[in-house]
C-alpha cells in the first residue's frame, strides 16, 4: 500500500480520457477530491476509499461526467456537505452496478419514491455508518437485481420491511447495529433461498424465529445460508426450531444476547459444517444434545450464561476434531450442569480456549487436560474440585494468557513453572492454597490470588519482579511483614489490595508515578504510623480503604487533591484533629466512614456538599457542637444508584448488629453520629426518603423527636437512646412500616407509646427503659385513664367476637411467609439480572411487612391466651 503523506491528487489524471480503472483507496492522499476526475469519461471503476488522512468536506457534483461507472468506492469520505443531494448525483450513473459509501456522513436517506430511477441494475448498494433516523426506505425495493445490502451501524429504526421477501437475488443483508430497528422477523425472508449472509445483530427485534427458519429450511435446493446473526435483540424468544437443522450449509450461527428457552432442537447435528455456534446469555434451561458431538467442522462453541440442567459426557465431544474454543460459564454460582467423564478420557480435540464457570467437573482435578498443550486460557472457575493440582499440569508446555481457578478447594502449594505471555491473568482466588507467597512470571498483568491460606512476607524485589503488574489481590490470606518498598516501580498498577492480612510497619512511600491507580484496600492489618502524605498524588483514587489498622495523626491535607473518591474509609484507627472541610470537594463521594477513631471538633457543614452520599459514618469518636443543619440536603439518601459504582466490602451497623455487605452494598442508606459529644436538637432529614438506618445514640441530643420523622418510609433502624430527649413519641413513627429495630431507651420522653400499626410488634420494655414518664405497653406503668379490668373484660368479650376472624387471620398471616422464604431461596435461579436491584428491595420489604401480620398476630393471641386462663384460675 501507498503513503502519498497528504499530497493532493495530481491534476494530469483528469486528463487519462480512456483510463478504465483507477484505485486510490488507502493511499493517503490529502485535500479535496479534485473536480477534475469527473473528466474520465471512460472510467469503469473508482475506489477513493479512506483516500485522505484528513476530514475534508467534498462535493459530489464531479460524478456526473463519469456516464460509464460500473463501481463506485466512496467510503469514509466526508460527503456531509452533499448530504441533501448525494442521491441525485448517484442517480446521474445509469451505468452503475455497484455504490459503496460507507461513513460519509450523508445523515439522511431520501423520502422520494424512485430517487434513483435512472440506476435499475444495482446489485451492490453499502451505506452503513452514515447515521441515518429514518425508517428502511421503501425505495430499496425497486432494485429487483440487488444482491448485496449493508445497512448496518445507523439509527434505522421500525421494523424490518416484507418488501425484503421481494429481492430474491439478495445474498448478503446486514442491518445490524440499528438500535431501534424492532418488531417481528417478516416472514417473507424465510423466501430467500439464495441469501449466504444475514446479520440483524445489536437491534430490538422480537418474537420467535420459527416462520424465519422454517421458510429457509424448505427451499427447493435447500438453502444457501452460510452465516445468520441474531445475537442481542434481547427480545427474541421460544424454543429453537427443530428445523434449525435442515440449514446444512449453515458455518456461522449467533444467537446470543437474547430470550430463547429450552433446549438445543437435536437436529443441530446434521450441521456439518457448522464452524460457529453463539448461544449465550439466554434462557436456555433444557439439554445440551448428544448430537452436538457431530458437528465435525466446529471450532468456537460459547455456550454460557444459560440455566442448562443436563450432564455433559464425553458422547458430547465425540466427533469435535476440530474444536478450538469452548465456553460454558454462568455468573450465577447455582450449578446445574455437570460434567460426567471418564478419568481416562482422551478428547479428540486440542483447545486453545477453555472456560467452564460454575460447571461440576470435580471432585478430582480433570484428567484430560493433562493432553490439551496448547491452552492458552483455561477458566475453572466454581467447577466443585476439591483435589490439589497434579504436578504434570503445572509442567505443561504451555502460553497461557489466562489461567483462572477461583472458587473452588484446590489445596497445595503454587510451584513457579507455568509460563506466561505478555499481560496475562492469573486468578486462584477462594481456594486453600497455601505455603510462601509464590513467584509468577514477570509478564503477568493482574495477580489474584484472595482467599487462601498463602503465609509469610510478600518479597522484597515484588516489584522488580513484577512490573507491569496492574491489578494485584491478596486480600485474606496470612500473608505478615512489611509492604515491600519495591512496589513503588509498579507505576502501571491500578488495583492494590492486601486487606485482611498480618502485615505491619508504616505505610511505604511507593505512590509518586501511578497516575492510574484507582483503588487502594489495605484495611484490617497492622499498619501503623501516618498516613503518607504523597498518597495525594493519586489524581484517580476511587476507592481509599485503610481502616482496621493503627494508623494515627491527622488526615492528610494532601488527599483533597483525590476529588474523584468514591469510597473513603479510615475507620478502626487512631486518628486524630478535625474533620477536614475539604471533604466536602470529593463530590462523588458515596461511602464516608471515619468511625472509631479519635476526631474531635464540629462536623464540617461542607458534608452537606457530598450530594451523592450514601452511607455516612462518623460513630465512636469526640465530636462535638451540633449537627449541620444542612444534613437534609444529603440528595444521594434519597435517590437509586447503580451497583457498578461499589467495589469491595464495607461493615456497617444496621438493625443493631455489625453486617458486611459487599453485592448489596449500593442498597444501604445509612447514617451514623453515635457515641460523640454531639449536641442541640435532632437533625431536619425528613428529605431523605431513602434512608434505612439512622443512629444517634449515645450523644447529647436534647428537644423533641421531629413529627416529620414518620416520612422515612424506608427507615429499618432507629437508634436514639442515651441522649436528652423529650416529650412525646411522635403518633406519626406509626407509619415507618419497614422499621424493625428501635432504641429510645435512656431519654426524657413522656406521655403514651404508640400501639398502632409497627409499634405492636416493639414489645420488649428495654428499648424504653429509663425514660421515667413514658407509659404503657410494653412499660409495666399505666397510663393515666387506663382501667384494666374494663379493659380486660372488654378486650375478652371482643376477642370471643373475634376468635374465628383471628384464627383465619393468623393461619393466612402464615402463607405470605411461605412464599418469602420460597422466593428468597428460588428468586435468584429465575429472576433476569437487571430484576436484581428490585428483587432485593421487595424481598427485605416483603420480609419486614409480613413479620409484623405474623407478630401481631401471634401477640394477640398470647394475650388471649393469658386472659383466659386467668378467667379459669379465678
Amino acid at each position: 500500500m501507498n503513503n502519498f503523506g497528504g499530497l493532493k491528487i495530481p491534476k494530469f489524471i483528469g486528463s487519462f480520457k480512456r483510463l478504465r480503472y483507477l484505485n486510490l483507496s488507502g493511499a493517503s492522499f490529502g485535500g479535496t477530491i479534485p473536480p477534475h476526475l469527473g473528466n474520465l469519461s471512460s472510467l469503469l471503476y473508482l475506489d477513493l476509499n479512506s483516500y485522505s488522512l484528513e476530514s475534508v468536506e467534498n462535493d459530489l457534483h464531479w460524478l456526473s461526467g463519469l456516464s460509464s461507472l460500473r463501481h463506485l468506492n466512496l467510503g469514509n469520505i466526508d460527503f456531509s456537505k452533499a448530504a441533501a443531494y448525494w442521491h441525485r448525483a448517484v442517480n446521474s450513473l445509469s451505468s452503475l452496478l455497484e455504490l459503496r459509501l460507507p461513513g460519509c456522513g450523508l445523515s439522511s436517506l431520501p423520502d422520494l419514491s424512485l430517487p434513483f430511477g435512472n440506476v435499475t441494475s444495482l446489485s451492490v448498494l453499502d451505506l452503513s455508518t452514515n447515521g441515518f433516523n429514518s425508517s428502511i426506505p421503501l425505495w430499496l425495493f425497486n432494485f429487483s437485481s440487488l444482491a448485496y445490502l449493508d445497512l448496518n451501524s445507523n439509527s434505522l429504526q421500525g421494523s424490518v420491511p416484507e418488501g425484503f421477501g421481494f429481492l430474491i437475488s439478495l445474498d448478503y443483508i446486514d442491518l445490524s447495529f440499528n438500535i431501534l430497528i424492532g418488531g417481528h422477523l417478516p416472514r417473507n425472508l424465510g423466501k430467500l433461498c439464495n441469501l449466504r449472509t444475514l446479520k440483524l445483530s445489536f437491534n430490538s427485534i422480537s418474537g420467535e424465529i420459527t416462520e424465519l427458519i422454517d421458510g429457509l429450511s424448505e427451499c427447493v435446493n435447500s438453502s444457501s445460508l452460510e452465516s445468520l446473526d441474531l445475537g442481542f435483540n434481547y427480545k427474541l424468544d421460544g424454543f429453537l426450531p427443530n428445523s434449525l437443522g435442515h440449514l446444512k450449509n449453515l458455518k456461522s450461527l449467533h444467537l446470543w444476547g437474547n430470550s430463547f428457552v429450552g433446549s438445543i432442537p437435536n437436529t443441530i447435528g446434521n450441521l456439518s459444517s457448522l464452524q460457529e455456534f453463539y448461544i449465550s446469555e439466554n434462557q436456555m434451561n433444557g439439554i445440551i444434545p448428544e448430537s452436538v458431538g457431530q458437528l465435525s467442522a466446529l471450532v468456537a462453541a460459547d455456550l454460557s450464561e444459560n440455566p442448562w440442567v443436563c450432564v455433559v459426557t464425553e458422547s458430547h465431544f465425540s466427533n469435535l476434531t476440530s474444536l478450538i474454543e469452548l465456553s460454558i460459564k454462568k455468573s450465577s454460582p447455582n450449578i446445574t450442569l455437570v460434567f460426567n467423564v471418564n478419568s481416562k478420557w482422551i478428547p479428540p480435540f486440542k483447545l486453545s480456549y477453555l472456560e467452564l464457570q460454575a460447571c461440576h467437573l470435580g471432585p478430582k482435578f480433570p484428567a484430560w487436560l493433562r493432553t490439551q498443550n496448547q491452552l492458552k486460557t483455561v477458566v475453572l472457575n466454581n467447577a466443585r474440585i476439591s483435589d490439589s493440582i497434579p504436578d504434570w499440569f503445572w509442567k505443561l508446555d504451555l502460553q497461557l494468557e489466562l489461567l483462572d481457578f477461583s472458587n473452588n478447594q484446590l489445596s497445595g502449594k503454587v510451584p513457579n513453572s507455568l509460563k506466561f505471555t505478555e499481560n496475562a491473568v492469573v486468578d486462584l482466588s477462594s481456594n486453600r492454597f497455601h505455603g510462601p507467597f509464590p513467584h509468577f512470571s514477570s509478564n503477568l498483568s493482574s495477580l489474584y490470588l484472595r482467599d487462601n491460606s498463602f503465609s509469610g512476607p510478600i518479597p522484597r524485589d515484588f516489584g522488580k519482579t513484577m512490573p507491569r503488574l496492574s491489578n494485584f489481590d491478596v486480600s485474606w490470606n496470612s500473608l505478615n511483614g512489611t509492604i515491600p518498598l519495591s512496589m513503588a516501580k509498579i507505576t502501571g498498577l491500578t488495583n492494590l489490595v492486601i486487606s485482611n492480612n498480618q502485615l505491619s510497619g508504616e505505610i511505604p512511600l511507593i505512590w509518586n508515578d501511578k497516575p492510574d491507580l484507582y483503588e487502594v484496600d489495605m484495611a484490617n492489618n497492622s499498619l501503623s504510623g501516618e498516613i503518607p502524605s504523597s498518597m495525594g498524588t493519586l489524581n484517580s483514587l476511587m476507592f481509599l480503604i485503610l481502616s482496621g489498622n493503627k494508623l494515627s495523626g491527622e488526615i492528610p491535607f494532601s488527599l483533597q487533591n483525590c476529588k474523584d473518591m468514591d469510597s473513603f474509609d479510615l475507620g478502626d484507627n487512631r486518628l486524630s484533629g478535625n474533620l477536614p472541610t475539604w471533604i466536602g470537594e470529593m463530590q462523588s463521594l458515596l461511602i464516608l466512614r471515619l468511625r472509631s477513631n479519635f476526631f474531635d471538633g464540629n462536623i464540617p457543614s461542607q458534608v452537606c456538599n457530598l450530594s451523592h452520599l450514601h452511607i455516612l459514618d462518623l460513630a465512636h469518636n469526640n465530636l462535638s457542637g451540633s449537627v449541620p443543619s444542612c444534613l437534609g440536603n444529603l440528595s444521594g439518601m434519597a435517590t437509586e444508584i447503580s451497583d457498578e459504582r461499589y467495589e469491595g466490602r464495607l461493615s456497617v451497623v444496621v438493625k443493631g448488629r455489625e453486617l458486611i455487605y459487599q453485592s448489596t452494598l449500593y442498597l444501604v442508606n445509612s447514617i451514623d453520629l453515635s457515641d460523640n459529644n454531639l449536641s442541640g436538637k435532632l437533625p431536619e432529614i425528613r428529605n431523605l426518603s431513602r434512608l434505612g438506618t439512622l443512629n444517634l445514640s449515645i450523644n447529647h441530643f436534647t428537644g423533641n423527636i421531629p413529627e416529620d420523622i414518620g416520612g422515612l418510609s424506608q427507615l429499618e433502624t432507629l437508634d436514639l437512646s442515651r441522649n436528652q430527649l423529650s416529650g412525646p413519641i411522635p403518633p406519626s413513627m406509626t407509619s415507618l412500616t419497614s422499621l424493625n429495630h428501635l432504641n429510645l431507651s435512656y431519654n426524657s420522653l413522656s406521655g403514651k407509646i404508640p400501639t398502632s400499626n409497627q409499634f405492636q410488634t416493639f414489645n420488649d420494655p428495654s428499648i424504653y427503659r429509663n425514660n421515667l414518664a413514658l407509659c404503657g405497653d410494653p412499660l409495666p406503668m399505666k397510663c393515666p385513664g387506663d382501667d384494666k379490668a374494663t379493659t380486660d373484660s372488654s378486650r375478652a368479650g371482643n376477642e370471643d367476637h373475634d376468635d374465628e376472624f383471628e384464627m383465619r387471620w393468623f393461619y393466612v398471616s402464615m402463607g405470605p411467609g411461605f412464599v418469602v422464604g420460597f422466593w428468597a431461596v428460588f428468586g435468584p435461579l429465575i429472576i433476569n439480572r437487571s430484576w436484581r436491584r428490585a428483587y432485593f428491595r421487595f424481598l427485605d420489604e416483603m420480609k419486614d411487612r409480613v413479620m409484623v401480620v405474623i407478630t401481631v398476630n401471634v401477640a394477640r393471641l398470647q394475650k388471649k391466651c393469658k386472659w383466659e386462663r386467668r378467667q379459669h384460675g379465678t
